[in-house]
């Protein structure tokens, strides 16, 4: 599975942005997720999609962020709402075939980051 994600950008603070992950190769049974990265951070869970679209959250984006996913289309979205300072980080798509995890390690397949800045 190959991820491309994008909609990355500059936006003040209280706006919103849409991000996109384009898969190509086999999702059937995948969980879909966004991490993020900020500067001199660990990179951290965001939110997960399973392919019934049970949905899952980190608490600091929780009532913010929504993720959907379209199986036909093979893309997921993150809708980013009401946006923070501190939500500024490299976002990274992500997937693994097996159960619901919020740990990086477990997903096998990575796309490469887009940025998102948050100004205030």
């Amino acid at each position: 599975v190959q991820l491309q994600a994008s909609g990355g950008g500059l936006v003040q603070a209280g706006g919103s942005l849409r991000l996109s992950c384009a898969a190509s190769g086999p999702t059937f049974g995948t969980y879909m997720g966004w991490f993020r990265q900020a500067p001199g951070k660990e990179r951290e869970f965001v939110a997960t999609i399973s392919w019934s679209s049970n949905l899952y959250y980190a608490d600091p984006v929780k009532g913010r962020f929504t993720i959907s996913r379209d199986n036909v289309k093979n893309t997921v979205w993150l809708q980013m709402n009401s946006l923070k300072p501190e939500d500024t980080a490299v976002y990274y798509c992500a997937a693994r075939r097996g159960l619901y995890s919020r740990v990086e390690k477990d997903y096998e397949y990575w796309g490469q980051g887009t940025q998102v800045t948050v100004s205030s």
